[in-house]
């Protein structure tokens, strides 16, 4: 068996999809994106198809990792990373359908039967939370996630500080003691602040604050965390092990969030889960994505002791025109239940993508996040 073929796919709201083939007719499904930049990780991908994939076995999966990660001298960072990611999801893909397994149990078997999920609520700058918090603890959720803050200033106002407080006062009195509330600093938040705000929200018992700092400023982390007994998580814009070291040896941070279609895949992410697990450190997949990432984070998921809950994009705020169910021929592989998804059993990553939705969608999707100002005309965070 070879690779004969790959077809990429961008679809709406902000996603790639990667089609491999090979000589048997085996289809392996995988979902390369930054989103923002499909355009770049396409040519990233197909850079990699083309020199290296084409024409050889799929099944040797590690030494196909290995040849795209150190084979261009220049190695890391969210687009080539992205790119491994989504083809090491569909080399995973069809090895699983090769041997008529999930990718979980060629990966050493299931340590659960389910993986609890949160919901996000609000928006990119949050608003209406407590009844979006009802609502979705009365569909079944248990854990929920919103964004902290809209755009801050390096060193904000009390009524800023205030403002969050009170955003998360709102939902905790919405829900009770009883759900979990992620609050996503997104980056957007100074080292000042983060120390302020870390303090301030602890009243109101976050499940975590997630981002309190940019990955740059991981050295922040342990002032930061000396200040909370908030558990601390970060991780969606680290792309390997080797970016997860610092943090790792630090001590200070208490759940890590790699994601499945931007830190090497699978492959990629197994190993950071099992580095995390000898730090006493929590698992918690990024996945704002499309259904072939979700597959993906499942299958990790569920073989690795160390996870503690699964982000998943259904009707959150980016998903415009498409939503994560859209392209699935079985929708209910993922049906949530009482906050949980049961583990998928079919071979592969457990899901059937509907290529005729995908190639109705398919076109020039073009998103991009919006550009935030500061009230001075500078660039915020967003």
């Amino acid at each position: 068996m070879e690779i004969t073929d790959y077809e990429l796919f961008e679809v709406p709201p902000r996603w790639l999809f990667l089609k491999v083939t090979t000589s048997d007719g085996t289809v392996g499904w995988g979902e390369p994106v930054v989103e923002g930049r499909a355009k770049t990780v396409r040519a990233a991908v197909e850079e990699l198809m083309d020199n290296y994939l084409l024409g050889e076995d799929p099944t040797t999966i590690e030494d196909h990792w290995q040849a795209m990660y150190r084979g261009g001298f220049y190695r890391g960072g969210p687009v080539l990373m992205s790119a491994i990611a989504g083809v090491d999801q569909a080399l995973w893909d069809i090895k699983g359908k090769q041997f008529g397994a999930p990718v979980y149990d060629l990966l050493g078997g299931p340590a659960c039967d389910r993986v609890r999920v949160y919901q996000w609520i609000g928006g990119d700058r949050p608003a209406d939370v407590g009844e979006a918090a009802k609502e979705k603890v009365d569909a079944g959720f248990t854990a929920l996630k919103m964004n902290g803050t809209p755009e801050m200033r390096r060193v904000d106002t009390p009524a800023a500080v205030a403002d969050a407080v009170d955003r998360l006062a709102t939902v905790r009195e919405a829900v009770g003691p009883e759900i979990d509330i992620g609050v996503d600093f997104h980056g957007r938040v100074s080292k000042p602040m983060a120390k302020r705000l870390a303090v301030e929200l602890e009243p109101h018992e976050p499940f975590f604050i997630e981002e309190p700092v940019l990955p740059e400023h991981n050295d922040a982390l342990p002032e930061i965390a000396s200040r909370t007994s908030t558990p601390i998580a970060t991780g969606e814009r680290m792309f390997s092990r080797w970016d997860f070291k610092q943090i790792f040896e630090q001590g200070t941070v208490d759940i890590i969030q790699p994601d499945l279609s931007h830190a090497g895949g699978i492959s990629e992410v197994k190993k950071i889960a099992t580095m995390a697990e000898a730090y006493d450190v929590a698992l918690a997949p990024h996945c704002p994505l499309g259904p072939i990432a979700l597959a993906s984070c499942l299958q990790v998921d569920a073989c690795t002791p160390n996870t503690l809950i699964q982000e998943q994009s259904l009707d959150i705020h980016y998903n415009e025109g498409s939503d994560v169910l859209d392209y699935l021929v079985d929708p209910d592989v993922f049906e949530y239940e009482d906050g949980y998804v049961d583990l998928p059993d079919a071979p592969g990553l457990g899901i059937e993508v509907d290529e005729d939705v995908v190639r109705e969608r398919a076109g020039d999707v073009n998103w991009h996040n919006p550009v935030w100002r500061h009230d001075d005309g500078s660039v915020a965070e967003w």
